[in-house]
């Protein structure tokens, strides 16, 4: 029998690494290029008279007969004239008309939510945006912050990281002690009522420069940078959700601290299921100990358990949904975000269901996981109202 060997190959170089970041970036870049064409921004979707009214809670008929009046947008009609469209903006204006009472009071100030598991692949930066834009379409307005290196829920908003975010358009003067405030950092979005706090690469800075400021300067208290760095811009947002690293760093840390709320998103899965416990438990001990060394007087709203990437064909998922809602009982959202061809494909075109301006596939299957998020939209919404409600 002939062996057939492998080619030798050399020693893989530091420069050999360079050269394979730098195709990366390349390809990643011209993805981003074609996927965004032809201004490499994207475009938020066009809603439809009827989808509007939905969005308020009323019918056609009725937006029909308050376009007569002429105090809110009135939309465009499409190219052929069959069809009045409404850009987010617009249907904006109208949602927060119709939706007034389930906005945030005047004396309250926003509710901070941040998304975290210490894992990786667990749709965190897909759960943000989603319920960021989610939001955004009951009326509210929404700062996202983006605290993980690797940028991906900047990328979600059609900026890259790595060429389009400058060290001031992210949490690092907040870090480096040059600013008090966040709001220098802040961006406009392609989304109307959603703004953005950019991450880029040089994040990871972080992990060295808060320890050696706490090293430096006892009374430092490198958890609370972040949220003394929202202080100045609570008033002027309903929400502000936080996307975290996949790992317990001091990035994450200023997260949780910061907010009033916590979404762990978790995967029916064995290992994922295994690592969560990994997850309360670091976070436990780190709390605690911030508890007993710091005299924190820490406590939180809501934290909820989001079932995420549910593969309905999986039939181990249903015994480790047992095992996860005999864990976390009430903790767990009722509702579950299914794995499906839609989300499959709107996170190659670095988008949400709400970018879907249309879908190819099957209609039901979009519904499902469009309903999905609005579920999970809705229930937040409420856990964020009770906050308000709370700070009467």
């Amino acid at each position: 029998m002939t062996v057939v060997k492998s080619p030798a190959r050399g020693k893989i170089t530091i420069a050999d690494v360079a050269k394979q970041a730098e195709r990366a970036n390349q390809i990643v870049g011209e993805l981003r290029s074609r996927l965004f064409a032809p201004e490499l921004r994207k475009k938020s979707p066009v809603y439809s008279l009827s989808q509007v009214a939905s969005l308020c809670g009323t019918d056609k008929g009725q937006m029909s007969y308050r376009l007569a009046k002429g105090d809110l947008p009135s939309g465009t009609l499409n190219a052929t004239g069959s069809r009045r469209e409404f850009t987010v903006g617009e249907s904006r204006q109208w949602i927060r008309a119709y939706r007034a009472s389930s906005l945030r009071p005047a004396n309250s100030r926003a509710v901070t939510i941040a998304i975290g598991n210490f894992k990786g692949g667990v749709s965190k930066t897909t759960t943000a945006m989603a319920l960021a834009q989610g939001l955004s379409l009951r009326g509210h307005r929404v700062l996202a912050i983006d605290t993980d290196p690797q940028g991906s829920l900047t990328t979600l908003f059609g900026v890259l990281p790595d060429t389009m975010v400058e060290e001031d358009k992210t949490i690092l003067p907040l870090v480096h002690g040059e600013e008090t405030s966040i709001r220098s950092a802040i961006q406009e979005t392609y989304w109307d009522g959603i703004d953005l706090v950019a991450a880029a690469p040089a994040l990871f800075s972080a992990e060295f420069v808060l320890p050696s400021r706490q090293m430096r300067d006892p009374a430092f208290q490198f958890w609370d940078v972040l949220n003394l760095g929202l202080e100045d811009v609570r008033d002027e947002y309903d929400v502000i959700i936080i996307d975290t690293p996949p790992a317990l760093s001091y990035t994450t840390i200023n997260a949780f601290m910061a907010a009033e709320g916590l979404i762990i998103p978790l995967p029916p899965s064995a290992l994922d299921f295994a690592s969560s416990s990994q997850f309360w438990t670091l976070f436990s001990d780190l709390t605690t100990s911030l508890v007993e060394s710091a005299s924190l007087n820490k406590t939180f709203d809501f934290i909820n358990v989001l079932l995420a990437r549910v593969d309905t064909s999986d039939t181990a998922a249903g015994l480790v949904r047992e095992w996860i809602q005999a864990t976390y009982a009430e903790k767990v959202l009722p509702v579950e975000i299914p794995k499906t061809n839609v989300t499959s494909v709107s996170a190659v075109e670095f988008a949400t269901v709400y970018d879907l301006a249309k879908y190819d596939g099957s209609l039901k299957t979009y519904k499902r996981a469009r309903d999905a998020y609005d579920r999970l939209t809705d229930l937040i919404e409420q856990a964020v109202q009770s906050s308000w409600a709370a700070q009467q």
